[in-house]
């Protein structure tokens, strides 16, 4: 499997509901993940955070894949993403961004996500 169908696999996952699924399955136990609002460190700080983005969705709505292109030689993969989701506070956000993923191994060991925090 190319790295560009393990990405593939990785968001039709998230698609489906098993984001934390994807995360065990994708995601290096060093990995780090990069953002707007900061950095973690390590599969278990970087699943903490996304438990804790999961806990706050009363919704989901759908992600849309726009974009996967990968550097296979390199180990890159590029995406574009968009999601949709109702919180529990009752605010539906339209979310866009794009990422960097660098793998090693047939996991994600850096990932690093690009959008407006507006």
């Amino acid at each position: 499997m190319t790295l560009k169908e393990k990405a593939e696999d990785l968001y039709s996952m998230i698609g489906q509901g098993q984001l934390l699924d994807a995360f065990e399955k994708y995601y290096a136990e060093d990995v780090v993940m990069t953002e707007p609002m900061g950095t973690r460190e390590g599969k278990v700080a970087c699943r903490s955070y996304e438990e804790q983005f999961l806990n706050n969705i009363e919704e989901f709505h759908g992600l849309e894949v726009k974009a996967i292109t990968s550097d296979e030689e390199a180990g890159v993969v590029i995406h574009e993403t968009a999601m949709d989701v109702t919180f529990k506070d009752g605010n539906r956000v339209h979310m866009e961004q794009a990422g960097v993923q660098r793998w090693k191994d047939g996991q994600i060991v850096h990932e690093r996500f690009y959008y407006s925090n507006n």
